[in-house]
């Protein structure tokens, strides 16, 4: 989990924190499959992106930034989202989540701790399924969405090429609302 030295504050995304979820997104584009985008963004190119997740509603975006005691806040170590599953109205109680950390960051419990305060925030809204589409092979991200009580519901077979090579998505929901 976390060093004792170090304090995570999760907090909204803000226009000033548009930099530094740019280069953390682009090296999931350069180094992973992890997302299929293929070509790193310029953050004005990710500034609808980021403008398109408010404060509240059902469409966050959550950073955990780095504070040493006594200090002030330091370095962005992940961000989680909810962002419209789909675009027709029918589908407005879906959402599709994802959790992004930095590096260095893996295996620290920020995307526990990203996806904890994602799901809390989304309680009161109007939402009934959460949906969570994994690149495989990915056994960390599917650990930590089954400890959220996502399960298993299809995979789509090869369904990207990055990288010289097809990569299957497998898929996860988890219930939302009241009776979640």
């Amino acid at each position: 989990m976390l060093s004792g030295r170090t304090e995570v504050q999760v907090r909204p995304g803000v226009e000033s924190d548009l930099s530094a979820l740019t280069e953390l997104y682009n090296h999931y584009v350069r180094e992973t499959a992890v997302t299929f985008d293929t070509v790193a963004f310029l953050p004005e190119e990710r500034r609808p992106w980021l403008l398109s997740h408010p404060q509240d509603g059902p469409h966050r975006l959550l950073v955990a930034q780095e504070r040493d005691p006594g200090a002030r806040p330091g370095r962005l170590l992940g961000y989680a989202t909810s962002s419209p599953f789909r675009p027709r109205p029918a589908y407005a109680t879906s959402v599709e989540v994802s959790v992004y950390c930095a590096p260095d960051a893996a295996g620290r419990g920020i995307g526990t701790l990203l996806y904890k305060e994602l799901l809390a925030a989304l309680e009161g809204e109007d939402l009934h399924r959460a949906y969570a589409g994994i690149a495989q092979p990915n056994e960390a991200s599917v650990r930590l969405h089954e400890r959220f009580g996502f399960r298993h519901v299809g995979t789509y077979e090869e369904v990207g090429r990055k990288f010289g090579r097809y990569w299957d998505v497998a898929w996860y929901e988890r219930p939302l609302g009241p009776r979640a």
